[in-house]
């Protein structure tokens, strides 16, 4: 599927600052599909990672270091897919520099890092987002909008599942000072789509992480967050089966979402709509959406900021809010208390 043509506005030119495998194999082909965007130029410390990439996917530049990427003048946004602690220090740069900035998830390592940005952003001018892409789906906008209306009745509790198996040394994910875990990588999907549904903020949160003897992330988490109206539950893991699922569960029904993070930009997504008439789903109905890139509606929303259309669906402040659960979560995991997001 195609975007929206931008009706006379000029694309957005991008840099993506480092050559990780969510930009190669995610992200810079979502943004090539994008009427709205054009990928210009990619960078790496490596400069022969850099050129590459950009000429696996036909990226006209390849820049030899961050700092040039930066200094390009034909640049207006960059998309930051570096490990988790150059986040907040490499989107500085980019603001201060006049770049719009597309920054991967988690936004910063901490609720505190990431208010630093809130500065740089207001001084500068620039756009500063998070990448939350579940975000622009058709199937979450879709169950977002049952909600409002009703079809389940009151949405009481939230449980969701995200795992994968990668045991790696090597890998970001494993390195406890750069912000690794699988609550960072894919917890804070659950922390996110818990906020975005209920639309407020937990008043406090309770959870279990079982680390790895050796590499310290943590491989297994279960966390419960308490809402005013209701409950979110959720586990994350980076040492299991790979699998994911969501379903929200109201008073008269429940809505599953089948592939919540991973949907395919290539085959239909579905979700399930069933009022509890019995429990074998006797009155399910499955409602299918077309084959969408949500890499390539994330980069026509920002590139739509950037343009001053509309504002990009994830704010700085709703990520800041975000992460000051995620702390609340290791903080509880210390304590094994409930405790409340600062």
């Amino acid at each position: 599927m195609t975007s929206i043509e931008p009706m006379g506005q000029p694309r957005v030119r991008w840099g993506i600052l480092g050559t990780a495998a969510i930009a190669r194999n995610k992200v810079v082909p979502g943004l090539q599909r994008s009427a709205w965007c054009d990928v210009t130029a990619v960078a790496s410390r490596d400069v022969a990672r850099a050129r590459a990439m950009a000429a696996d996917l036909g990226i006209p530049r390849a820049h030899e270091s961050y700092d040039a990427m930066l200094d390009d003048p034909d640049i207006d946004a960059v998309y930051i897919p570096l490990p988790n602690h150059l986040h907040v220090p490499w989107s500085i740069r980019a603001a201060e520099k006049g770049k719009h900035v597309l920054c991967e998830k988690p936004i910063a390592l901490s609720a505190r890092e990431a208010r630093l940005l809130l500065a740089v952003r207001d001084a500068t001018g620039v756009q500063i987002a998070e990448a939350f892409m579940v975000r622009m789906h058709p199937q979450w906008l879709a169950a977002r909008e049952l909600l409002s209306t009703g079809r389940i009745g009151d949405l009481r509790l939230i449980a969701g599942h995200f795992s994968y198996y990668r045991r790696d040394p090597q890998d970001i994910r494993s390195r406890v000072e750069w912000g690794g875990g699988a609550m960072m990588d894919v917890g804070c999907y659950g922390v996110m789509l818990a906020r975005w549904l209920f639309a407020t903020e937990p008043s406090d949160v309770i959870a279990l992480l079982d680390r790895d003897p050796e590499l310290g992330v943590d491989h297994l988490g279960s966390v419960m967050m308490r809402f005013p109206s209701g409950q979110a539950t959720f586990t994350a893991a980076g040492q299991l089966a790979r699998h994911q699922r969501v379903t929200l569960f109201g008073s008269h029904g429940r809505i599953e979402v089948e592939i919540p993070l991973n949907a395919p930009p290539d085959r239909r997504c579905r979700i399930i709509i069933d009022d509890g008439m019995d429990t074998f789903g006797g009155g399910a109905e499955v409602v299918s959406f077309p084959a969408v890139d949500q890499y390539t509606r994330q980069g026509d929303h920002f590139a739509r900021a950037v343009r001053g259309i509309e504002p990009f669906p994830i704010s700085l402040e709703d990520s800041i809010a975000n992460m000051a659960v995620i702390d609340a979560i290791f903080r509880s995991a210390e304590t094994g208390a409930w405790e409340a997001p600062e």
